[in-house]
This record gives C-alpha cells, structure tokens and sequence, in this order.
C-alpha cells in the first residue's frame, strides 16, 4: 500500500509541476505582450504624428514653389528669354515638381506601416487568448487524477492550441500586399 501513495504523490507532485508551468507561461507570456502592444500602439501614434507633420511641411514648400514659380514666370515674360533658357527653366520646375511628388509619395509608408501595426497587434490578441486558454487548462489540471487523465487534458490542450492557432493564421493573412514604396500611386497634386 505505501508503494501507492507514494505513487499518487508522484502523480499529484508532475500535475502540480504542469499545471504551474502552464500558469506561468500563460502569465509571462500575457505580461510580454501586452507590454509589445503597448509598444505597438506608441509607436503607431508617433508615425502618425510624424507623418501629419510632415505632410504639412510637404505641402508648404510645394506652395511655396509654385508661388516662387508664378513670380518668377512674371519675371522670365518681362526678360523675353531665348527657347533655350525657357527650357532650361522648365526642366528645373518639372525636377523639383518631381521631387516634392516622390517625397510626399513617400509619406504612404504611414498607411502601410499601420496596416502592418494593425495586423500584428491582431496576432498577439490572438497569443493572448491562446495562453489564457493555457493558464485554464492549469486550472482543469487540478481535477485529472490519474496519467490517462492528464494524458486526455494534454491532447485536448494540443487540439485547442492547434485550432486557435489556425484561426489566428487565417484572420491574420496578408492585409498588405505592397512591398515597397515604389509599387502603387497616390495623386497629390
């Protein structure tokens, strides 16, 4: 008889030893990733903040350019300049154009990154809710009583995990499909 009880021990002893494991993992792991969220939405706001005021600054010099390019074509009819020099000045007026367009079509990263932010603060709601689906198991476990039972809780545990990950994989696909800032175009001016 004392060859069971200290059985039972044993049994009671690794089920109190998983059922810790699986609680402070399922803990660390929601205290990390809230904590990766919270990065996340922080850093989420700053672009925005950066990106409105860049936008803005964006703006200003194009209007300033073309406010620079009216005074400078009342300029330019008054010199009566040679085709040539008219020319010339009209590549420098379509350069810069072109540059202010490339830099604020630059600015489109914002909407992509927070598509990307977005996406990935999805994945660690669902991790989130995976590991309290593991800190519950911790708390079924005190109730197996025999090795088939733990065994029957761990399978069960493995199938949940399984299909809360493949939920998590199929809401989570791709919402960005642009990989660079040269593919796709926005119209400003």
């Amino acid at each position: 008889m004392e060859m069971d009880i200290s059985l039972m021990t044993s049994e009671t002893l690794h089920v109190a030893e998983l059922r810790s494991l699986l609680q402070e993992l399922a803990s660390n792991g929601e205290s990390h990733l809230a904590e990766v969220e919270a990065d996340l939405s922080q850093t989420t706001t700053l672009l925005a903040e950066a990106i409105e005021k860049l936008g803005i600054s964006f703006f200003a010099i194009h209007n300033a350019v073309l406010a620079q390019q009216k005074a400078l074509d009342v300029m330019l009819t008054a010199q009566n300049l040679s085709e040539t020099e008219a020319a010339q000045l009209e590549v420098f007026r379509q350069k810069i154009a072109d540059e202010v367009g490339t830099a604020v079509t630059g600015l489109q990263f914002q909407d992509l990154t927070a598509q990307l932010i977005a996406r990935i603060v999805k994945r660690i709601a669902g991790l989130k809710e995976l590991l309290t689906s593991l800190d519950e198991y911790g708390d079924t476990l005190n109730h197996a009583s025999s090795n088939e039972d733990i065994a029957k809780l761990l399978e069960s545990i493995n199938q949940t995990l399984r299909f809360k990950s493949n939920v998590l994989t199929t809401e989570s696909r791709k919402s960005v499909s642009q990989q660079d800032m040269d593919s796709g175009d926005i119209e400003l001016f």
